[in-house]
């Protein structure tokens, strides 16, 4: 995966100007986009979108300050028009491209990325690899903004509305791993970008044909392989370590990638604070 991370950047660069095809080099690498897509935000900290537009705003910094034409400019580097253009300048530079060629500055430079693996050896995961069946996760949805510290206030206060009956009634419908109350995210963007918005669905894993009420929301989830984590300590903190060091030091380690579908987190025990938890992070894998 650092090879084909690698080579993405190389390509970037080759195509700065040109249309850019993740789903192309995805399968000229042997993965697919969603897992490109997903590491290459973990271990960049932004999202591949975000890459390519900070490098063309980096490159067009010398087009404008060397007094070039600002619509050949923008059309050089996939804009319709100067106005979308400098929209994009300045969301990277903090300044127009008027200012800039005036000015000669403020620029911010976006060095062309290099991935390594730092082989550290001294924390395991652990994990274990699960085949299961088809089957459903059923309960109580709202879209929510994608947040990678701390904890999610919208999250929170959908929980809190939810009457105490509703979890139990909810536990009762349970009758297949993963067990219990579950977090699940679905309906996550590619690029992992935080502030985007994706499903959160508070919620219990049903086995496939059961009869479900008629109130709850449902997503099918589709047979084939998970990736099953098991994290202790400071919650949720703990648990928002482990699913970056999945894409940092677990994938580029094993012969799995991620494929479509929800990532699911079970509670197995807490402290009576919700300071404190062992939850399973459940995310659903296959071959690479």
């Amino acid at each position: 995966m650092i090879a084909a991370l690698n080579r993405l950047t190389e390509l970037v660069e080759d195509h700065l100007t040109d249309d850019i095809e993740p789903a192309v080099w995805a399968a000229q690498f042997g993965t697919t986009e969603y897992h490109l897509r997903r590491m290459f935000s973990s271990l960049a900290g932004m999202p591949l979108s975000e890459y390519i537009r900070r490098r063309r705003m980096t490159l067009a910094a010398a087009d404008v300050i060397s007094g070039d034409d600002l619509l050949g400019i923008a059309v050089q580097y996939g804009y319709g028009s100067t106005v979308a253009f400098g929209r994009a300048f300045r969301s990277v530079h903090g300044a127009g491209p008027g200012d800039v060629r005036r000015d000669g500055g403020p620029l911010r430079t976006q060095p062309q990325l290099r991935f390594r693996l730092t082989v550290e050896g001294n924390t395991s995961m652990d994990t274990r690899i699960v085949e299961r069946p088809a089957f459903r996760l059923v309960g109580h949805a709202a879209r929510v903004q994608l947040q990678h510290r701390g904890i999610n206030t919208r999250i929170r206060d959908h929980i809190a509305s939810l009457p105490v009956s509703e979890h139990a009634r909810l536990k009762a419908l349970n009758n297949v791993e993963p067990s219990g109350i579950l977090q699940v995210s679905d309906e996550v963007d590619p690029d992992y970008a935080e502030g985007t918005e994706l499903t959160y669905l508070h919620g219990v894993a049903v086995a496939d044909g059961s009869p479900l009420p008629d109130d709850l929301e449902v997503i099918v989830v589709t047979a084939g392989a998970w990736a099953v984590f098991r994290i202790e300590g400071e919650y949720p903190a703990a648990l928002q370590s482990a699913w970056a060091a999945t894409a940092a030091d677990w994938f580029p380690s094993n012969p799995w990638r991620l494929r479509p579908g929800p990532s699911i987190v079970a509670i197995v025990s807490r402290s009576e604070d919700f300071s404190a938890a062992t939850c399973e992070l459940w995310l659903p894998i296959e071959r690479a």
